[in-house]
């Protein structure tokens, strides 16, 4: 795409997210949508532990997800021989709850795009804490699980593929495709604002096996590595720096194997649904970046259409990532911002926060979230929704 000097008519595409549990028994669910403008739905079809409020569903207030699973029947045939499989999702009274709800959607005229959650199970993280994200004192990180692994991507390929296999989707959205880190919310956290941001970025390297026999095959010394991590992070101020050379190499190997998973996962998820049109990765322009939405690496934008990044806090540093992400994949993929109309969001600084991100240039708004939004913050949905294209964009 390129670059051009002509106004954007019409209003700013908009995807807006949901849990297939909001649309299940809700008849109300896709008529909602429709009114608020919502053309295409953001579903998660395998998704992490959450406990979710339902505000406006008629027959629940919350639900209790127990565990990472995957939204669709977990077949023997696809996980034969694998040593991470994801469990089902028992607390969804339906058999195929993605599919269920997917098909309701696309009956309703919406389009349904598959939300699919990759390196993040604590479940599996905790029973195979081999496989997962190690920090330089020893301590595992359960709930991500390290993308150096082959078990861990072939599980990522398997979910990506099982969760988009015989679906009315026209698109798949990536999280977690990449490294995890230290930042976690969940487990009644108590980590914020403990280490600053140097610190929790040290605290994210992954030091397990594979990842050090990846250093050394890129001439690093993975115990004098890992001794300097462990000073730069110690409880003394010690003033105690990594090598830059050495820090170049560790973010080369994260990159490859960020790399690695997400050919993989896409490579499956076209296999097993050829009618796909669009694969959407959500990832930040920091390139050291860690979570759900992990850094960009050099090619990231090369493999896929969109990407989105995290502006959820309505501040300048937002709209500046919402610039940042443009310049990086420019030409390349189309650039999304993922904003939310729940709080710490208000009233007063929402619509000037999603106007400010596509002044900027921002191709797509990523809504959170038809579901968890209750009655007196629809109408900052539909704000949303209606959001001019006044500014220049990049087109085909």
């Amino acid at each position: 795409m390129t670059e051009t000097d002509s106004g954007r008519t019409g209003t700013v595409p908009v995807v807006a997210y949901a849990y297939p549990w909001d649309v299940i028994g809700n008849p109300a669910f896709a008529d909602r949508a429709r009114a608020l403008g919502v053309t295409k739905v953001a579903l998660a079809a395998a998704y992490h532990t959450t406990r979710a409020a339902t505000p406006l569903h008629p027959e629940h207030r919350i639900v209790e997800a127990r565990s990472a699973a995957l939204y669709r029947p977990v077949r023997p045939e696809a996980w034969a021989g694998a040593r991470l499989v994801p469990p089902a999702a028992t607390w969804v009274a339906a058999g195929d709850p993605f599919g269920e709800a997917a098909a309701i959607l696309a009956a309703a005229g919406i389009e349904v795009a598959a939300w699919i959650v990759l390196t993040h199970s604590t479940i599996l993280g905790e029973a195979n804490p081999d496989l997962a994200v190690l920090n330089c004192w020893g301590e595992p990180y359960p709930y991500a699980l390290c993308a150096r692994h082959e078990d861990v991507r072939r599980y990522a390929e398997t979910l990506a593929a099982e969760a988009v296999r015989d679906t009315p989707v026209s698109a798949a959205i990536l999280e977690a495709c990449g490294h995890l880190g230290f930042g976690h919310g969940g487990h009644h956290e108590k980590t914020d604002g403990a280490y600053d941001e140097a610190t929790q970025e040290l605290l994210s390297i992954c030091c397990c096996r594979a990842c050090r026999e990846d250093w050394t095959a890129r001439g690093l010394d993975p115990e004098a590595t890992v001794a300097a991590l462990r000073e730069a992070t110690g409880a003394a101020p010690s003033g105690a720096t990594v090598d830059p050379t050495a820090l170049d190499a560790i973010l080369a190997s994260r990159h490859a194997a960020a790399d690695e998973l997400r050919h993989r996962v896409i490579a499956a998820v076209r296999e097993a649904a050829p009618e796909i049109t669009e694969i959407g990765l959500h990832a930040q322009p920091d390139p050291w970046a860690t979570g759900a939405s992990p850094g960009l690496t050099p090619t990231t934008a090369d493999d896929v259409d969109l990407v989105v990044s995290f502006c959820w806090p309505t501040t300048a540093a937002s709209v500046e990532t919402g610039r940042r992400l443009i310049e990086a994949v420019s030409g390349k993929a189309a650039a999304a911002a993922y904003v939310t109309v729940l709080p710490p969001t208000t009233e007063d600084t929402f619509g000037v926060h999603v106007r400010a991100l596509v002044d900027a240039g921002i191709d797509q708004i990523h809504l959170y979230h038809l579901g968890l939004a209750g009655a007196d913050r629809q109408h900052l949905l539909a704000e949303a929704t209606q959001v001019p294209t006044t500014a220049a964009t990049r087109t085909e």
